[in-house]
């Protein structure tokens, strides 16, 4: 049975930090079970050099990638060998004291019921493993709240995956206004929590501007393509800030509706003006921003937008795509 990647990885990166001077990939190659068992010894007799090549150059690729500074010299004949001296890769001591260690424990707490919990979990046993104080206890009850970050969506972690190693996406998104869902071609930049809600912020490829979609709304699987990103990754995505202004946080002026009377609660809550109409009707003057037409549908026949022309133009556009479903 072939020997597992992971001991594969363990097992070279355990001869690069113990050895003193630089190993050249023939002495690797017998040096490491995995490798003489996929293509035998280094002795340049066999057909397998250049599969092997590939393979060592992955592995150490990966090593690097986890954090091992792995060094290429050059000897005086012209070979070339690599190690990985200890003291370039020791971490500095780990000091929390319990208030840091109380933070730690209560940002793992709320991944509990995501798909992070396991991870959040092994980084605090690995705290504790390199020093972490014995009478501070990170999963302890630090206060009558306990927050939680739920995950429902599918999309998540395959999105998750998606920012972390900068992957281009494609998924089926439907939209608010939409009965049927458009396929979209993103790259991923962050995803952020807003009110219960998952939203990823990146670049559509297809309308070469940056967008917001909320993870509810992706159905089908979250598929990867191969690639670089073609748009720059911004040093700050505000994903909050962008989806606030579009559901009406963020507003610049009025909207003018009716409102049956004993209806609408939330929305009379909001208004800056009520006027009796009469009939079992009230006339409000609301704060109106992006989003409004999508929460004034919500409300159904107890609702007439009277002005702006473009907010009544998109309350009715979203009520026919409703009823066309």
């Amino acid at each position: 049975m072939a020997i597992a990647k992971a001991e594969r990885l363990m097992n070279l990166a355990l001869c690069l930090l113990g050895t003193r001077r630089p190993l050249s990939k023939r002495e690797l190659r017998d040096s490491i079970e995995a490798y003489v068992e996929a293509f035998g010894p280094g002795n340049g007799a066999g057909g397998n050099d250049d599969s092997f090549n590939r393979m060592f150059e992955r592995d150490k690729d990966d090593l690097r990638e986890l954090g091992l500074v792995i060094e290429t010299v050059e000897s005086l004949d012209g070979e070339i060998g690599y190690l990985a001296r200890r003291d370039s890769n020791r971490l500095p001591p780990i000091t929390l004291d319990a208030e840091e260690a109380a933070a730690l424990g209560l940002a793992a707490k709320v991944w509990q019921q995501a798909r992070l919990a396991g991870a959040a979990s092994g980084a605090l046993q690995k705290l504790r493993a390199a020093g972490l104080p014995e009478d501070v206890d990170p999963y302890g009850a630090h206060g009558a709240l306990e927050p939680r970050i739920p995950v429902h969506e599918a999309a998540f972690e395959p999105l998750m995956l998606a920012c972390r190693d900068r992957r281009p996406v494609v998924f089926d998104y439907r939209k608010a206004t939409a009965a049927h869902p458009e396929q979209r071609h993103v790259e991923p930049w962050a995803l952020e929590c807003w009110r219960g809600h998952w939203y990823l912020a990146g670049w559509d490829r297809d309308r070469g501007a940056e967008r917001v979609f909320r993870l509810s709304r992706i159905t089908g699987k979250v598929r990867s393509r191969g690639g670089r990103y073609t748009a720059d990754v911004p040093d700050v995505v505000t994903v909050r800030e962008t989806v606030a202004s579009w559901a009406g946080e963020i507003t610049d002026r009025s909207a003018r509706i009716r409102l049956r009377s004993a209806a609408g609660y939330p929305l009379r809550a909001k208004a800056t003006s009520v006027r009796e109409l009469g009939d079992g009707w009230d006339e409000l003057e609301i704060p109106y921003g992006h989003g409004l037409d999508a929460w004034l549908v919500e409300f159904g026949p107890d609702v007439v937008v009277l002005e702006p022309a473009e907010l009544r133009a998109d309350v009715v556009d979203r009520l026919r795509a409703v009823a066309k479903g």
